[in-house]
């Protein structure tokens, strides 16, 4: 009797762990717009998990909005001392719970997301606000599930931004997304948008806050990734700007390539090194990688590598970055060039540990918040959702409002991260299948990449 019950036990236990399992698998549905074609794996196919990847989306989505709002706080509170608008001596790591200093724009008033420098979290009971670090990637995943595509066309970039950004203020949009939005009003298409001779905002920094996205759209296939971003990215940029987006994008594609045995700094470096082939050796971006990678390796504080790249950059205006002789509004605090020599510094002396990252991007200047979003879903994604909320010892909201920032979304109302990652995943799909002629195979939950020739 005593044995019978035993065999009882362990049976709803096996029942248990088969419905959870299943429960589980169920939540990654299938694309109901594609049709799924049979596929049969080559031995040099690299298998990546669809479950894995949903927790993995969920922590991007996650990663990004903490790392976003809470760079929020110090976002152009401190961009040097050049010009009209002077911010007197930069953040160290000694200011992080210290008060606010204002910003740029703030009229000597602090941020109003924390009276103090610290991360800024949505409790569980709480929403995430869209923000330009996350709403117009929002609408990129929307539209391409819309027009059931892999790849946007021009056109469909442009009814996308007519139809879910407000025409008048407040839109949300600045620099160059804002005169790429005045040119599609006035009827021009993506790439003109993004072009020198109608943009003058191509150099600024707002494709990097729109394209990373379509990385982790084609995992480990970076190829694949850009060609997916390119007329995303060339709707706002040409030139630098353009080739620092293709960098991210392929960073996020590569996440999926990495060795996964090594530690995630090594993870991280890897992808950087693989990554900055995208960054033409006579660029200034170029040159700004290996500098602030040089200064890393020097063993001197982040402190006063972030310190250098002001003197180097915006002082002496070395390596061909001449922004300042420009006399642009806030010394071009916008620029492509100087933020993304910040979140060099933060990639590198963040290791990986994302608080740390995310601290180091908040203190470091500039458009403080764009970085920071920047690695924050990178490392999240790396990581997952619970690798997010393990590294900050607390459960977050899972709730996205899209409508604070962007419109005709009210069918969806509040989103979900799970939701927002199950649309990704269906995605993914379309791409792994028609677009790397790879295979999704539904009963095992995973895909088939087939891969191109070592890098």
């Amino acid at each position: 009797m005593k044995n019978d019950f035993s065999l009882y036990v362990l049976l709803l236990i096996i029942i248990f762990a088969i419905t959870t399992s299943c429960a589980k698998t169920s939540e990654i549905t299938q694309n109901p717009n594609l049709v799924y074609e049979s596929y049969t794996p080559k031995s040099t196919d690299r298998t990546i998990s669809r479950e894995d990847y949903y927790k993995k989306l969920q922590g991007f989505w996650l990663g990004t909005c903490i790392a976003n709002w809470t760079g929020l706080v110090t976002e152009m509170d401190k961009i040097g001392n050049i010009g009209e608008i002077k911010t007197g001596d930069f953040y160290t790591r000694n200011d992080w719970g210290k008060p606010d200093q204002p910003s740029i724009w703030g009229e000597g008033i602090p941020s109003d997301l924390s009276p103090v420098i610290d991360f800024v979290f949505a409790d569980v009971d709480s929403v995430w606000g869209a923000d330009d670090d996350t709403d117009i990637e929002y609408i990129y995943q929307e539209l391409l599930l819309k027009y059931q595509t892999s790849v946007l066309t021009g056109e469909q970039i442009r009814e996308g931004w007519l139809e879910h950004i407000r025409h008048e203020e407040e839109n949300y949009l600045w620099v160059s997304n804002q005169k790429a939005f005045d040119l599609m009003k006035e009827g021009l298409v993506p790439p003109a948008t993004g072009d020198p001779e109608n943009n003058p905002e191509f150099e600024m920094i707002d494709a990097q806050l729109t394209t990373e996205i379509f990385g982790l759209f084609a995992p480990a296939r970076p190829d694949i990734a850009l060609n997916l971003a390119r007329l995303p990215i060339q709707n706002t940029a040409r030139e630098n700007s353009e080739w620092i987006s293709e960098f991210y994008v392929s960073m996020f594609s590569l996440a999926s390539a990495v060795d996964k045995t090594l530690p995630l700094k090594e993870q991280l470096f890897w992808m950087a090194e693989q990554s900055k082939d995208r960054l033409p050796e006579t660029s200034y971006s170029h040159k700004m990688y290996e500098y602030v990678k040089s200064k890393y390796n020097e063993g001197i504080s982040w402190e006063q590598a972030r310190d250098s790249v002001y003197t180097r950059y915006q002082l002496d205006q070395a390596d061909g970055y001449d922004m300042t002789s420009r006399n642009l509004y806030c010394n071009a605090c916008f620029a492509a060039g100087i933020n993304f020599a910040a979140s060099l510094v933060s990639l590198f002396y963040g290791e990986g540990d994302l608080v740390e990252t995310i601290k180091i991007g908040t203190l470091c200047g500039w458009d403080a918040d764009n970085p920071t979003a920047t690695w924050g879903g990178l490392i999240g994604f790396m990581i997952g959702k619970e690798g997010v909320e393990n590294a900050f010892g607390r459960k977050f909201s899972n709730r996205f409002d899209i409508q604070r920032t962007r419109i005709g979304f009210e069918e969806v109302g509040i989103d979900t991260f799970e939701n927002m990652a199950l649309k990704g995943i269906w995605i993914i799909d379309k791409v792994v299948q028609e677009e790397m002629n790879g295979g999704v195979d539904l009963k095992n939950n995973r895909w088939y990449v087939p891969q191109t020739a070592e890098r």
